[in-house]
């Protein structure tokens, strides 16, 4: 444990993935482990190499099959995208790309959109299931997703590639990484067009009935990505990552098919960090930045714009008492801002520490935290953490049990009309899960953990009859009684022979508001199956299939949305050492479905590549 990395410099290498357990994570405890090395965390690792073989564009698509996790989206590439992590609403999920925080602090609940957030340079996505506050501070109550861009290789080389299909899409990209002298870097700049499909079902009956055909809502995406590390000597080294992102999307009217609309959206963020190796202390200064805009032109409602900066300084010191004890301290100071057409520049800037000891004795691995955390607006929130767990043979026994809070957004706490509410206090959250996991062979493994979180004093919107003084029916207000999401995530992991590997999951989950109603939009059952072959060096093939239940929605005439059933394909074959071909067939069998309802998915599609490397 004398070897730790910052979460700040999240950019390690990683091994090719075997079996859960062996990948390298940071997400758990801000520090390099593997994740059977940090302790009780719930924590899944999606590596570069599963995000290759699945052939998929958008790091969202790449998630929706992790168990415990339902993404729902209200179209088709770039639409709006809804991220619940075991049954949470999305603004309990923070999201960090190289450690930066990219919630958008101008969206009405302050959470993350990953709908313009394309695979390009990405090493691989962590995903930290329960409540993460102690080391994330606001936002985590639910979990983490930690996305991690490509560093440098020793080896330089440059690939171009092209890409094409359904819906009329295409991509350009490019990229080169490498190492000169001290300096290690990647590089990549990608161009993504699609004509799309209408937003609203035009197969939906209900929306349609006359069967007429709707405008298509196109999309476009122009990605630039870099990550450089530059070694002054061999204890200090000055890491800097950063990305831009400018995207284009026509949408839709609720319920009705509109011309004319279109989203532009554009995200550029920052990450440097000195970092100071002299054993036994590891010392990491960062600077985080991120910029967001949003602009939209509307034919009925006008045109409107958002802007948000969040700028963060911190340092985190990890010191290594001994070989089984590494003891952290870490600071931060946040400001994040934002204004818009309608809402003059409003601000809020918070300031915390945390310490975290991570013991090792024996067979028990034991992480234990805490986090105090001052807001300028609210006051003042203590957050904990312990995660043990206990390995006997073959078999790990895990559990964790953490605290966690949500700070008012600026938008429910400045909204114009008497919406926003500068009353507003903190959402808080607790939760544990308690878990199993067993290597019955070298090739077999399973395991199944349950889990459940309660969430108090939830912001919500309140409705009122006042219309003098709530013009908009109503204003944001603190919730009263709790809201509970439990359930069980099990998995199964067989390699029967050495070219084949199968991932089987299955998630069933409950969920219920304060009026004991469930949640909407939450499948109570989902099942995945991931299988990959590499018959030869040459050729890789991937198969994916998920079955997700019926989900209650209020909007539906039936008042749910019916279960359905994906099969998706990739494959790729390197002509040779220079040369790859490549394709995709998402939802093989052309299965009709909504993830929100009215809202439409992409039928049978195809899609081929090449990509040339030197």
């Amino acid at each position: 444990m004398a070897g730790l990395l910052c979460s700040s410099g999240l950019l390690a290498e990683e091994p090719v993935k075997n079996f859960t357990g062996e990948e390298v994570v940071v997400s758990a405890t801000k520090t390099l482990n593997s994740v059977s090395d940090a302790g009780g965390s719930s924590v899944t690792v999606i590596t570069a190499k599963e995000i290759k073989d699945s052939g998929q564009p958008t790091v969202l698509d790449v998630i929706k099959s992790v168990p415990g996790i339902d993404i729902v989206s209200n179209g088709g590439l770039g639409s709006s995208s809804s991220i619940y992590l075991r049954g949470a609403d999305t603004k309990y999920t923070l999201v960090l790309i190289d450690g930066v925080p990219v919630n958008d602090p101008s969206m009405m609940s302050d959470e993350a959109n990953l709908s313009n957030l394309m695979v390009d340079n990405i090493d691989r996505i962590e995903i930290l299931r329960g409540p993460s506050s102690m080391l994330y501070g606001s936002s985590a109550a639910a979990g983490v997703i930690n996305i991690i861009t490509r560093k440098g290789a020793q080896k330089p080389s440059v690939y171009a590639g092209i890409e094409g299909g359904s819906n009329g899409t295409y991509k350009f990209y490019g990229g080169g990484n490498g190492s000169q002298g001290p300096l290690d870097y990647s590089v990549s700049v990608s161009r993504t067009k699609t004509d799309g499909f209408s937003a609203i079902d035009e197969r939906n009956p209900v929306v349609n009935p006359s069967g007429k055909e709707f405008e298509k809502d196109g999309y476009n995406n122009t990605t630039v990505s870099g990550n450089f590390v530059l070694k002054l000597n061999e204890q200090v080294s000055l890491e800097t990552a950063m990305r831009y992102n400018d995207a284009s999307l026509d949408y839709d009217g609720y319920f009705t098919d509109l011309s004319g609309n279109v989203q532009k959206s554009k995200l550029f963020y920052a990450h440097t960090a000195l970092k100071i190796d002299y054993h036994p202390l590891l010392s990491t200064l960062y600077y985080n930045v991120s910029d967001q805009e949003r602009k939209y032109i509307e034919m009925i409602w006008g045109n409107s714009a958002y802007y948000s900066h969040l700028y963060e300084l911190g340092w985190q010191g990890d010191y290594a008492v001994s070989d089984n004890n590494t003891f952290s301290v870490g600071l931060n100071s946040r400001n994040e801002s934002m204004s818009t057409t309608d809402i003059y520049r409003h601000s809020v800037t918070s300031n915390s520490i945390f310490l975290q000891d991570q013991w090792h004795f024996g067979a028990l691995q034991l992480v234990e935290g805490i986090r105090f955390e001052d807001n300028e607006q609210f006051g003042s929130k203590t957050t904990w953490r312990v995660a043990p767990s206990l390995t006997f043979g073959n078999t790990i026994l895990k559990c964790s049990y953490a605290t966690g809070f949500r700070a008012p957004s600026l938008y429910e706490l400045y909204a114009p009309n008497h919406i926003g509410n500068e009353n507003l206090t903190a959402e808080t959250s607790n939760g544990w899960d308690a878990g199993i996991e067993h290597k019955f062979t070298g090739n077999l493994k399973a395991g199944s953990t349950f889990f459940r979180t309660d969430y108090q004093n939830r912001i919500d919107w309140v409705s009122s009859t006042d219309f003098i003084s709530y013009p908009w029916g109503g204003y944001f207000g603190q919730a009263p009684g709790t809201t509970k999401t439990w359930g069980v995530e099990n998995f199964i992991e067989w390699s029967p022979v050495q070219t084949l590997f199968l991932n089987m999951n299955y998630t069933y989950l409950r969920t219920k508001d304060a009026s004991d109603n469930a949640l909407a939009r939450r499948p109570r059952n989902k099942v995945g199956l991931t299988a990959t072959w590499r018959p030869t060096n040459r050729l890789n093939l991937t198969g994916n299939v998920q079955w997700l239940g019926t989900r209650l929605e209020k909007s539906a005439p039936d008042g749910k949305l019916d279960s359905y059933f994906l099969a998706n394909i990739a494959g790729s074959y390197k002509l040779n050492e220079h040369v790859e071909l490549y394709g995709r067939l998402d939802n093989l069998f052309d299965e009709y479905y909504e993830e929100a309802w009215s809202y439409a998915t992409p039928g049978r599609s195809a899609y081929a590549g090449m990509k040339v490397t030197l």
